[in-house]
């Protein structure tokens, strides 16, 4: 585990400080040869489906990173990141990280590995392993193609929230809410990039509070979830507040980074876009609704056979409870 941790932390390290194309392509190759092994850890076949697919698709977009930024060095005759030019490497390399991140089009593979994997490497999965080719994305923004990234973006927000919808799994939720954050983080990225990195500190952020707190009910469906107040209803109830922030509604955290998105957007004469992606999310906040209800609001009598959990005197971390405090009280500090 040591070696993975530090290998993941090394290859992130890689990616985000190199100014030549193939040192970042190592990074990005040594971070996935890297998650592999935390997501086939149990041996089911579903994990080690889950990490073929993974290795697939990951596989794929370092070829085409590679292949745009070969393809950019033959035009322009340097290695560059900052210097990606050429319209076609422009094109080829937007495909790539929207593999790597799992934007629409390309975001079959996210839903089915983060299902597969356990919660905290989920959790890895869908902060950690987003970081480096958001990094690409920032350094190249200036170059790409405007229209396609906005396309993809109010595609991604779509997708992401319908099909959010009809899940009972919490980590294909949670995969889904992912895919539509990114395309929040996609829609500004060429308008104002710190706005992208602003946006994904805060969902990382989010996410974590809400994936540990996940991780120490050990729930995995709506159905256990139900039975889980019994047995921390302070932290069940945070849960609930937490929730709501990711899905940006305005007292809490998450509702930052969309005001400020908004915000940029109007100022650039793309009202359109962002009424359109604001009335996307409101698809998201629907499943999010859908998880708060399961977590605090609906109590039993119900109909899950499920055992009611012991109510335990063990504390609760002291990480989520500086993410969750993080996750809903940021917003006034701004």
């Amino acid at each position: 585990k040591l070696i993975f941790t530090t290998s993941l932390l090394l290859g992130t390290t890689i990616t985000i400080s190199s100014n030549h194309w193939i040192m970042a392509w190592a990074g990005l190759e040594i971070n996935t040869l890297a998650i592999l092994p935390l997501i086939s850890k149990s041996h089911h076949p579903r994990a080690i489906e889950a990490a073929t697919k993974y290795f697939l698709t990951q596989a794929a977009a370092s070829a085409l990173v590679l292949f745009s930024s070969m393809t950019n060095a033959w035009h322009t005759g340097q290695w560059d990141i900052t210097q990606l030019t050429h319209p076609t490497s422009c094109l080829i390399l937007t495909s790539a990280i929207a593999m790597k991140l799992g934007l629409v089009p390309f975001h079959f593979w996210f839903p089915e590995v983060l299902q597969g994997s356990p919660l905290t490497t989920g959790l890895l999965l869908s902060t950690v392993m987003k970081f480096p080719p958001i990094t690409l994305f920032f350094m190249t923004s200036p170059s790409l193609n405007q229209t396609l990234l906005v396309l993809m973006a109010i595609l991604s927000a779509a997708l992401g929230g319908w099909m959010g919808l009809n899940q009972t799994q919490i980590r294909k939720i949670l995969a889904f809410s992912s895919i539509s954050h990114l395309g929040w983080m996609t829609i500004i990225i060429s308008y104002s990039p710190k706005l992208t990195l602003l946006n994904f500190y805060l969902y990382t952020l989010m996410t974590a509070a809400v994936f540990l707190t996940l991780n120490s009910f050990k729930t995995l469906k709506l159905s256990t979830l139900m039975t889980t107040w019994t047995k921390t209803p302070a932290l069940s109830a945070m849960l609930f507040l937490t929730l709501l922030s990711l899905a940006g509604l305005p007292p809490l955290t998450g509702f930052l980074p969309k005001w400020l998105i908004i915000q940029e957007l109007t100022k650039q004469d793309m009202v359109t876009a962002a009424v359109t992606i604001s009335m996307l999310s409101l698809l998201g906040l629907f499943f999010y609704l859908r998880l708060a209800y399961c977590a605090t609001i609906t109590l039993p009598p119900h109909t899950t056979n499920h055992m009611k959990q012991w109510r335990t005197n063990k504390p609760v971390s002291a990480m989520i409870a500086i993410l969750i405090t993080m996750s809903t009280m940021l917003l006034p500090i701004s």
